[in-house]
């Protein structure tokens, strides 16, 4: 079972497009003041290779609920 079956969805993912290391951060410093317990993916593609992080869809959509601009669910 994959992360996003379980709910779990990267900045990306969400976003439809790169967050950026300070949305990045901002988000993961909310996450860990919340206790949201986060997931972690390696990505190996031609654009990017590393660890992104994955949080709760519940979560990210609260966090972007004032945000439309960032959040694709608001457009």
């Amino acid at each position: 079972m994959d992360m996003e079956s379980k709910g779990y969805m990267s900045l990306y993912d969400f976003l439809g497009h790169a967050a950026g290391g300070k949305l990045g951060k901002e988000v993961a410093t909310e996450a860990a003041y919340r206790r949201i317990k986060g997931e972690t993916r390696e990505i190996d593609n031609p654009a990017y290779q590393g660890i992104v992080y994955l949080y709760p869809e519940t979560f990210l959509k609260e966090y972007f609920k004032d945000t439309p601009h960032l959040n694709p669910s608001k457009s």
